[in-house]
């Protein structure tokens, strides 16, 4: 249908186009013209809404900075300031250090423990001093001692053992002399015996103002090398276990030994008293199930090589004591028999534990140094044991 020379659909189409001017239809092919007019009108609409925008952004914005300021208390040139400045950490404040406590001196004590002036005078061990003391049996210029009594040995001091007075000579001018002992199967370390068994001390040399103090002990059944001295410190510190001081034995078992056993032992095992350990085992040889080894410990506690050996179900038959420290039993010494030690072996002792080296000794160093006499110390040795037991049959 047409109307005139326009159809209808260009009519329809005009009045779209009229009726949104701002954007052209999916059906229309060619892009709208707008009017000069329509463009000044909508620019000054446009530009009127854009300042009204503005202004109220502009309006919010400085409510927003007043309120800042005013909570902050800044002003705006200070705060534009700030803005502009790098941002700089500031270091945080050192911790003061707390003030050390100063720890207070104790005050030393004047003098010795009392156990210990006996003990160098040759009165017996720490251990039996100790319990000679808390018996009461020990004054001190006439007061009864107490455990824990500190004294300086002057020329006036006067010490009593159940009234006995103690001659201090050897405290004040103390030589510490050691004894090397052969000590056979038999014997007891003990100084007497109710039953009137022979004792390690009974074949030592008598002493005057001091006496001689065992270094440990080996059982009646147990021989081998035993030191003995006069120095009680020298012989409580050999004994200590802190000291770690080595104890080489030769032990011969009776009993199948193999590698898993020996390895137990040295790793370790539960004691009655403790885990105790071999520091060392060497097989020494042996015919049929009796074996020899050479075994070491470093402590003394008492029959700890047999009860060792006995945890594994093996039998002890024979046990020497051969070394303590690096002081070796001498071959030449028969049982029974004793030698001195010279002041060498004396120091290398009081090193091993920590004691100044000694500077006197008994011996007579003008002479050299002979081969002991085995054969005069077996005669003197056979001598004693035929007068003793003669001595027990009375």
């Amino acid at each position: 249908m047409t109307l005139g020379k326009v159809t209808i659909k260009e009519t329809f189409m005009k009045f779209q186009t009229a009726k949104s001017p701002f954007r052209s239809t999916e059906r229309s092919t060619k892009k709208v013209e707008k009017s000069p007019q329509f463009n000044s009108r909508f620019s000054s609409e446009k530009g009127r809404n854009d300042n009204d925008h503005n202004d109220r952004n502009r309006a919010e914005k400085g409510h927003s900075e007043k309120t800042h300021y005013a909570r902050t208390g800044l002003s705006k040139n200070s705060a534009s300031k700030n803005e502009q400045a790098p941002f700089e950490r500031k270091p945080l404040p050192m911790r003061k250090p707390k003030p050390v406590a100063m720890a207070e001196k104790k005050p030393t004590v004047a003098g010795e423990k009392l156990q210990k002036i006996l003990a160098n005078a040759g009165q017996g061990s720490r251990r039996e001093i100790e319990t000679i003391i808390t018996a009461g049996r020990v004054s001190v210029d006439g007061k009864i001692a107490t455990l824990g009594d500190r004294v300086t040995v002057h020329s006036g001091l006067k010490i009593r053992i159940d009234g006995n007075l103690i001659n201090l000579t050897a405290v004040q001018k103390e030589v510490c002399r050691v004894l090397m002992y052969y000590k056979p199967e038999g014997e007891l370390c003990t100084r007497s015996d109710p039953d009137g068994r022979a004792t390690v001390f009974d074949r030592l040399p008598r002493l005057s103002g001091s006496r001689w103090i065992s270094v440990g002990r080996l059982d009646i059944n147990t021989s081998g090398l035993l030191l003995f001295t006069t120095d009680g410190e020298l012989a409580n510190r050999l004994m200590h276990p802190s000291q770690e001081v080595e104890r080489e034995y030769s032990v011969r078992v009776f009993g199948e030994v193999d590698d898993a056993m020996i390895a137990r032992l040295r790793k370790g095992v539960q004691l009655e008293d403790g885990l105790a350990s071999f520091k060392n085992i060497k097989s020494m040889g042996g015919t049929g199930l009796n074996q020899w080894f050479d075994v070491t410990l470093m402590e003394g506690r008492n029959r700890e090589v047999r009860r060792l050996w006995e945890s594994q179900g093996i039998q002890v038959s024979r046990l020497i004591r051969i070394r303590y420290g690096n002081i070796k039993l001498m071959k030449s010494l028969p049982r029974g028999g004793w030698e001195e030690m010279d002041l060498v072996n004396v120091n290398y002792l009081r090193e091993l534990v920590g004691l100044p080296p000694e500077t006197e000794t008994k011996l007579d160093v003008t002479q050299t140094k002979r081969r002991a006499n085995t054969g005069k110390i077996r005669k003197a040795v056979k001598r004693y044991s035929d007068i003793n037991k003669r001595y027990k049959k009375s």
